[in-house]
C-alpha cells in the first residue's frame, strides 16, 4: 500500500461541483462536506455531525444561509466549524465543534489541505490551462478501486498507451521510444519526456486536428508529488518546423492533460482527468469528439487498475516486482512519495491549548 501523503494540498473537487448543494467527499480517510456561502466562498469541514455521526452530505441535511443543519437530529453549524445551535437545550457543549480544512480555489478545482499543520503560504501546483481563455476545456472525474499509487504508476509510464489505449491514443512509437527522466527531489517533481519523430497518428489528434499522415510526437510528464499530473503533449505533421526561439510553437497543436491525483481511502482514489486544447477553441464536435475519447481512455485505466488491485490482493507475501527502464519515472514519484509520507509522519501535531 502507498502511504498517505499529509501536510499537502490535494483536488476534492471542480469549483463547478462546490456550490449550495452539500457535497461530500473522502479525502485520505476524511470524510470532508463541501458548500459555498450566499457570497461564493468554498467552505470545507468535516462531514460528520459531531452528535450521532450523520453525514452532512446525506438529505435531508441543508444548508440555512451558510449553517449546515444536519438532517438527523438538527445539530446546526457555522462555516468554523462550530456548532450554534442544539436541539432541545440552551448549552452547547464545549466539544460541539467540526474539523474545518483550509481551501483554496484554484485553475477550476477546489484545493484542501490535510494534515496537522497549517499551510502557511504553501499553495497547490498550477495547472493554468484549465481556466485559461486561450485553451478549451473537457474534464471530469472517475473513481478507482485501486491504491493510489497504481494511478500514479499508470501515468508515469506512458507506453502502456500502446497496448491499453490502441486505437484512441496508443501507437506502436509509444513503447518503442526510449524516454529521459528528470528528478527535483527538493521540490517533489519527477519529469518524463519522450519524444517521437516520424510517428503513426492516432485516431485522438488526427480526428481532432485533421492531421493527415506521419506526425512529431512529444509527451513532457511533470509529476508534482503528491496529487497533480501534467502532460504537455505536442503534435504536428512530420517534418514541420520545431518550437521558434521565443516559445512560440505556430506549427504545432498543444494539449495539456492534467490529473488531479486524490487517494480517498487505502485502497480507492479519486481520478480527476482534464484535456485542454489550443486550437479548434469553438469546434463543438471536437470538444464532444475529446469528451467521448478521454472519457473511454480513462475508463480503459479504470478498469485496468480495478482488476490490479484484485491481483495485488492475492499475492503472497515477499512477491518481487519486476521494474525496466521505462519504469525510471515511476519508480522516482515512488520514493518522492514515500519520502514525504515518512516527513509528515514525522512532524509533531501542534499543542492543543486547554
Amino acid at each position: 500500500m502507498t502511504a498517505f501523503v499529509r501536510d499537502q494540498w490535494y483536488v476534492a473537487a471542480y469549483g463547478r461541483e462546490v456550490g449550495r448543494e452539500l457535497l461530500g467527499r473522502t479525502v485520505l480517510g476524511e470524510p470532508i462536506l463541501l458548500y459555498r456561502t450566499e457570497d461564493g466562498r468554498p467552505v470545507a469541514m468535516s462531514e460528520r455531525c459531531v452528535h450521532r455521526r450523520f453525514p452532512l452530505s446525506q438529505a435531508p441535511s441543508r444548508l440555512d444561509g451558510d449553517q449546515v443543519v444536519c438532517g438527523y437530529h438538527g445539530f446546526t453549524y457555522g462555516t468554523d466549524g462550530g456548532c450554534v445551535s442544539v436541539p432541545g437545550q440552551q448549552r452547547i457543549p464545549r466539544t460541539a465543534r467540526l474539523k474545518t480544512y483550509p481551501v483554496v480555489e484554484q485553475d477550476s478545482f477546489v484545493w484542501v489541505w490535510i494534515g496537522d499543520r497549517e499551510p502557511g503560504d504553501t499553495l497547490p501546483p498550477r495547472a493554468p490551462w484549465m481556466d485559461s481563455p486561450d485553451y478549451t476545456v473537457v474534464s471530469g472525474m472517475e473513481p478507482i478501486d485501486s491504491d493510489y499509487g497504481l494511478l500514479v504508476d499508470n501515468l508515469m509510464d506512458l507506453s502502456h498507451e500502446t497496448y491499453l489505449h490502441g486505437g484512441y491514443i496508443g501507437t506502436p512509437e509509444v513503447a518503442e521510444t526510449p524516454i529521459t527522466t528528470e528528478v527535483d527531489d527538493a521540490a517533489g517533481i519527477v519529469y518524463v519526456s519522450r519524444h517521437m519523430d516520424d510517428a503513426e497518428c492516432p485516431p485522438f489528434y488526427a480526428k481532432s486536428t485533421g492531421i493527415k499522415g506521419r506526425i512529431t510526437r512529444w509527451q513532457d510528464v511533470e509529476y508534482h508529488a503528491p496529487g497533480l499530473y501534467l502532460l504537455h503533449s505536442r503534435v504536428a505533421p512530420d517534418g514541420a518546423p520545431g518550437p521558434n526561439s521565443d516559445g512560440s510553437d505556430p506549427h504545432a497543436f498543444h494539449v495539456e492533460v492534467v490529473y488531479g491525483i486524490t487517494p480517498s481511502t487505502e485502497k480507492t482514489v479519486y481520478d480527476f482527468w482534464a484535456v485542454a486544447r489550443d486550437f479548434a477553441l469553438d469546434d463543438q464536435d471536437v470538444t464532444e469528439f475529446l469528451r467521448g475519447n478521454n472519457h473511454t481512455v480513462v475508463m480503459q485505466d479504470v478498469v485496468a487498475l480495478n482488476v490490479l488491485q484484485k491481483s495485488l490482493d492475492t499475492e503472497k507475501a515477499g512477491y518481487q516486482e519486476l521494474s525496466i527502464n521505462i519504469d525510471t519515472g515511476g519508480v522516482a514519484a515512488r520514493r518522492i512519495l514515500a519520502r514525504l509520507a515518512q516527513e509528515g509522519a514525522a512532524t509533531p501535531a501542534p499543542a492543543v491549548a486547554r
